[in-house]
């Protein structure tokens, strides 16, 4: 049974996929990321190897993504995080037509052919008003963690409108609804649809076609899946795997080589 991993190095987390031949998901990890890109590289893919009960050997090839790509220093190349998004996005909802994916620090609206090729994608390269780092700036100043953002957003009454386009003073206009009395979920739900509103944009130029899979670790976050839904209109595709859908596009690009590499040889036995 062949290996092949794939090692995505997030701004705020790294994940790591192993997948054997079938392209079926073996072994998975998350670490943060930190200031050494370098050691939660390896420390994610160890961790992959370890929870899948695997030697470094038996994994044939490497693929790093993510903006810390070229700091995955034991893989064997590197593939940009929108072309591992939409592969695996493809491979988990074949029907993908559209992806989203938030991360920590942008979000990126890719449009995918049928065979999953990309056509078109976007970002917010420049800000990330529409990112989980907008919803960080909430969390701290509402003093509330992260993985409980969406469910006590989801209680909101109703929701103010968060007019700020910049993270930076985020924090301070949560704290001013919040000076006005207004209530922590109703803020929350805010903050929500203001990051839905700006992903929807982003979508929008790509073109929104279905289906749609979020991916990235916003996904996890209930009220966006549900800010997403009604701002866009349509039915969200979302795994529990979404969170590592960049690290299983790598893994899969680097089967792809596992598999093409053989190839020849086989034609020979064949043949023969």
């Amino acid at each position: 049974m062949a290996y092949a991993a794939g090692v995505d190095v997030g701004s705020t987390q790294t994940k790591a996929v192993i997948i054997n031949e079938d392209g079926e998901i073996v072994s998975r990890s998350l670490t943060d990321t930190g200031a050494n890109v370098v050691q939660a590289a390896e420390k994610s893919y160890q961790m992959a190897l370890e929870n899948g009960s695997l030697e470094e050997r038996e994994v044939e090839y490497v693929i790093g993504t993510g903006y810390g790509r070229y700091r995955v220093t034991f893989g064997n190349t590197q593939v940009t995080e929108i072309s591992c998004h939409a592969r695996g996005a493809a491979h988990m909802f074949p029907n993908t037509r559209t992806v989203l994916d938030m991360g920590g620090q942008d979000t990126k609206a890719i449009r995918i052919t049928d065979s999953g090729e990309i056509f078109d994608f976007c970002m917010n390269d420049k800000c990330a008003a529409g990112t989980g780092r907008f919803l960080g700036a909430a969390s701290a100043a509402l003093d509330i963690p992260l993985p409980d953002l969406g469910s006590t957003a989801l209680k909101a009454e109703r929701p103010v409108r968060i007019s700020t386009t910049c993270t930076v003073f985020a924090e301070s206009e949560v704290l001013s609804w919040l000076g006005k009395g207004k209530k922590i979920e109703d803020i929350l739900w805010g903050v929500h649809q203001s990051i839905a509103s700006r992903s929807t944009g982003l979508l929008r130029r790509v073109g929104i076609e279905d289906e749609v899979t979020f991916t990235g670790g916003v996904a996890k976050n209930i009220g966006m899946i549900k800010a997403l839904e009604e701002s866009t209109g349509k039915k969200l595709n979302v795994s529990e795997d979404s969170h590592y859908m960049g690290a299983l596009g790598a893994a899969l690009f680097a089967m792809d080589h596992i598999l093409s590499s053989r190839a020849p040889s086989d034609v020979v036995e064949e043949i023969a």
